[in-house]
């Protein structure tokens, strides 16, 4: 099967390369590297059945013979991570609806009709009340959540282009709704949590949390993810489908960190942060974050392999080996200064 991944040097991206290259497939990655990692991208450089572009989507003057190229499609590429959001409000809108109609596009008029995984996220759903979240609920956007917003936008609009080019031009979409996706090569400088607290709390500094942490989520490691997808786009077959994709253990951000703690050994204390102090505005945060994953396990079958706390004992190895690849580093410059100044 031919495999392209738009944001393919992300998190996700990397991880559904990993899957695919296993399986046999070959595999094409765009990405311009403003979110993705490069490291993301060398251990494969070499490998027969995988390429690598650094290039953007929305400027991009392969995409169509990319499109054309494929078997399927999976769009990852987008503005993502809360300061990111907040920061690029306008950016936001413009990369993710804009790149997202142009890869619809190209596949429109390729003639051979791809189907396209488009990656759309739990934000959709907005400030919906009900515990548990399905695809069928009502999705309510509400200017209390401040710039926030227009992510979410982007992301239902995505799901319309998605839905209006599948009915129109009998290009199959599966459309996916993340919710919080975590593990290994995740980073958490854009405002993603579990590595920030695991960060913290492997160097023993204080653990921030931000409002009362009663806000809860529900955490589904990447490996576990990137199954799901392929499973759900396998199923689908040439068929349109929506299809919440994550795990339903649901759990508060305190409790979060106080799992962490144990699990680390930590010394951490727990800072309350408010989220003006943490974001630098006002908004309304989400409550609730659970998925019904009805609709995924009875099309799929697909069952977790991945429990919170195995994620979690697997992001504090990679953070201590990371802390002593630091520390080497470190003691190796201050030796060579001292050499040099003798």
């Amino acid at each position: 099967m031919h495999i392209l991944i738009t944001g393919g040097a992300g998190f996700i991206g990397s991880h559904l390369v990993d899957l695919h290259l296993a399986r046999g497939d070959q595999v094409h990655v765009v990405d311009d590297l403003s979110t993705g990692q490069r490291a993301n991208v060398t251990p494969h450089l070499d490998h027969p059945r995988y390429r690598f572009d650094e290039a953007d989507i929305l400027t991009w003057d392969r995409l169509d013979r990319a499109v054309a190229w494929a078997d399927r499609i999976y769009n990852l590429a987008a503005v993502v991570g809360v300061y990111r959001v907040l920061a690029e409000p306008t950016n936001v809108l413009a990369v993710n609806i804009a790149a997202c109609e142009r890869l619809l596009r190209a596949a429109r008029d390729g003639g051979w009709k791809p189907q396209v995984v488009l990656a759309s996220s739990s934000e959709v759903y907005g400030h919906n009340d009900e515990h548990v979240l399905h695809e069928d609920q009502d999705l309510v956007v509400s200017s209390r959540a401040g710039t926030r917003w227009g992510y979410s936008v982007s992301k239902i609009a995505d799901e319309a282009l998605g839905m209006s080019y599948a009915q129109r031009f009998g290009i199959p979409a599966v459309i996916a709704r993340f919710f919080n996706t975590v593990g290994p090569r995740q980073v958490g400088r854009y405002g993603m949590v579990v590595p920030r607290l695991v960060g913290q709390a492997v160097r023993n500094e204080p653990i921030t949390v931000f409002g009362g942490g009663t806000q809860s989520r529900s955490f589904c490691d990447v490996r576990d993810t990137v199954v799901a997808l392929d499973q759900l786009a396998t199923f689908s077959g040439n068929n349109t489908v929506v299809c919440n994709v994550g795990n339903d253990r649901e759990i508060s951000i305190l409790a979060l960190a106080e799992l962490i703690i144990e699990r680390s050994g930590s010394r951490s204390p727990i800072l309350h942060q408010s989220l003006r102090e943490a974001y630098g505005e006002d908004f309304e945060d989400i409550r609730r974050r659970r998925p019904n994953l009805s609709r995924l396990r009875e099309m799929t079958g697909f069952q977790h392999q991945y429990s919170l706390e195995r994620t979690i004992d697997d992001l504090i190895a990679i953070e201590r080996a990371r802390m002593q690849e630091e520390g080497d580093g470190h003691r190796t410059l201050v030796r060579n200064q001292s050499d040099r100044a003798a």
